[in-house]
């Protein structure tokens, strides 16, 4: 079961980095020059998928040699000093070490199971895979090569006609109001994850339909949702892996504080600049959550 789930995950990062690629190569305004550079940098992604490698070995040793220091048998603030203290050498031991690739930094879980429908795993999954690689090439991340050196992947050109693209992505998440606490969201401080939404969620949807081509029972039917298809069942689980109700002050938290938009804005800000999304569920441009003007990079 442990190697179920490193190998399932593996196959589909692999599947969604050639969807991206795909993606990629169909884009309008990107130049030969930064497809080329682009490309080359998602095909050097390497994957890290369920647990490291040590676990099978030497995790304990490890854990014992990277925390031999975190000792606190001290009162609350002398080990809350030291924690800083720790903290700081740490971050200063960067600056001369060589960096580690092989280093695991995002250990959050995500809910997958073998035991759950190959949708909920593929939106959940797929989703945050496909989230992942689409920071690579925000404002920030594209301008290292594949191997963490300082290199502009795109040209000047390229560089502007992409902020064009993304100022629609800030219009359209500055007219989101959160009405539980009548505040608007803050579409420029939150434009690179709400981007990297729009194209994690196309990457997935792709993905998966590529999937569902060479496998049987696709369109087998849960209990009291049979008059759904498999793709209108793939966009409904990504709205219900959002669902939360949240307390006045930690909706106030995303509007002020967080660089994500808050969780429902997550799913309608993605949802209505996808044309697979209205195909799936027969809309129209302007017709429900449809956008008549799609903020669309990749």
């Amino acid at each position: 079961m442990a190697e179920w789930f490193k190998r399932w995950p593996s196959a589909m990062v692999s599947n969604i980095r050639d969807v991206f690629i795909n993606m990629v190569n169909k884009s309008t305004w990107m130049d030969s020059k930064s497809k080329i550079e682009t490309i080359k940098k998602v095909r050097g992604i390497k994957a890290k998928v369920g647990y490291p490698d040590y676990f099978k070995n030497d995790y304990m040793m490890k854990l014992e040699k990277e925390y031999a220091e975190y000792n606190f048998n001290s009162s609350l603030m002398l080990n809350a000093l030291k924690l800083i203290q720790l903290n700081s050498k740490n971050a200063l031991r960067t600056l001369r070490d060589p960096v580690d690739k092989n280093e695991w930094m995002i250990t959050l879980p995500t809910t997958i199971s073998s035991t759950y429908h190959i949708l909920l795993n593929d939106i959940r999954i797929g989703f945050v895979i496909g989230h992942e690689i689409a920071h690579g090439f925000d404002d920030d991340a594209r301008k290292y090569d594949m191997h963490g050196n300082e290199f502009s992947l795109w040209t000047n050109r390229t560089i502007e006609a992409f902020h064009k693209l993304k100022q629609c992505v800030v219009d359209q998440y500055n007219n989101y109001t959160l009405t539980q606490v009548n505040q608007q969201v803050a579409g420029e401080r939150t434009k690179d994850e709400n981007l990297a939404d729009i194209v994690g969620l196309k990457m997935a949807f792709f993905a998966y339909r590529e999937w569902a081509r060479t496998h049987r029972n696709v369109d087998k039917k849960l209990p009291g949702l049979t008059k759904y298809s498999a793709e209108q069942m793939f966009f409904l689980t990504l709205g219900h892996a959002w669902c939360e109700k949240m307390s006045d002050a930690a909706a106030k938290f995303y509007l002020i504080a967080d660089i994500h938009s808050s969780p429902q804005f997550r799913v309608i800000g993605s949802t209505s600049n996808f044309v697979e999304f209205d195909r799936a569920f027969g809309c129209k441009p302007g017709q429900s959550n449809s956008r008549v003007d799609k903020c669309n990079v990749w």
